[in-house]
């Protein structure tokens, strides 16, 4: 294995298989609500089942309920599978009352067959009131805590009315240290305007700030976006495989090897998937990374400077 990949970190911490579950707490984003229309390229639908599965009603709103269907259907894929991560995947779930955060979070705390939780949020969206609930949690469980970084480049935070600057991020990842859970972060490679040096230096940064976990995935555009339409009038051309993938080894090269890659890709649903067509095959992705790093004959972390890491 050339990378550090979530599934073997997950039986490493655990000693068996875990899957994760995505639940919905149905709680909104700063950045999509008043005058502002949210990120270019963001409809929660497109990437997050549960959030499809509840904007349809086809799922329950309460936590406990959907991790029960949501196992119910890992079950069937994964036999023998008990143990699960509650994922709170889509919007900012750190985005509301305390009081509202923590009946969620316990629900999902208290399941049976639940072992870890993960809460995907902003980095503007972690006051230090969230903070001390969130280390509540990790006292009580193995917790995860993903901030959607995205890139460390202004310029790029600013095309895509992303609604804060990197400094946010670094404040924090800073804030969140100590505290007793993990630190992730979300980036998209392939965003208009941003070179191959550009994502190295993104990588660079994500390895100076010395997070636990990465996730990251090409730059896609789904209906209902202002990205889509970009897309289909030519404004934006989306990354290709090849350029992809290239990138995807350079930024993995320098990561610290005990950084956990979470996603090397990210897709749609084809109902919602405007482009690019390729990265619907995740298989052939994945198989054109382990090629790519079998034809340099290298590894995460080959790059890597542990002198410059902090934290």
């Amino acid at each position: 294995m050339r990378f550090f990949a979530y599934r073997f970190y997950l039986r490493q911490r655990f000693g068996h298989p875990v899957q994760r579950v995505s639940v919905d707490a149905g709680l909104s984003c700063p950045n999509a609500t008043g005058t502002s229309a949210g990120c270019v390229f963001c409809d929660n639908r497109s990437f997050s089942p549960s959030r499809r599965l509840r904007t349809e009603g086809l799922i329950e709103p309460g936590i406990a309920q959907q991790l029960d269907a949501g196992i119910a259907r890992l079950q069937r894929r994964y036999p023998g599978c008990a143990h699960f991560v509650a994922y709170f995947q889509p919007s900012t779930n750190t985005f509301g009352p305390i009081c509202r955060l923590r009946e969620v979070y316990e629900q999902a705390v208290n399941h049976a067959n639940v072992v870890a939780v993960a809460i995907g949020t902003r980095p503007d969206c972690v006051g230090d009131d969230a903070l001390d609930l969130l280390t509540e949690i990790a006292a009580r469980t193995h917790l995860s805590v993903e901030f959607g970084m995205q890139t460390m480049h202004d310029r790029t935070l600013e095309w895509m009315h992303r609604g804060h600057g990197h400094a946010a991020t670094v404040d924090a990842i800073e804030r969140s240290r100590g505290r007793g859970f993990e630190i992730g972060t979300h980036v998209i490679v392939g965003l208009p305007g941003e070179s191959g040096e550009d994502n190295l230096a993104t990588a660079r940064e994500l390895a100076r700030l010395n997070v636990h976990a990465v996730k990251l995935h090409n730059l896609y555009a789904v209906e209902g976006t202002p990205l889509a339409e970009w897309t289909r009038t030519g404004r934006v051309e989306l990354i290709d495989r090849a350029t992809y993938v290239r990138r995807v080894v350079d930024m993995l090269e320098v990561l610290p090897p005990h950084t956990v890659i979470q996603r090397l890709g990210g897709d749609a649903p084809r109902e919602f998937l405007v482009g690019p067509a390729w990265c619907l095959d995740k298989t052939a992705v994945r198989q054109a990374i382990d090629a790519e790093f079998d034809r340099r004959g290298t590894w995460q972390g080959r790059g890597f400077s542990r002198a410059e890491a902090v934290g």
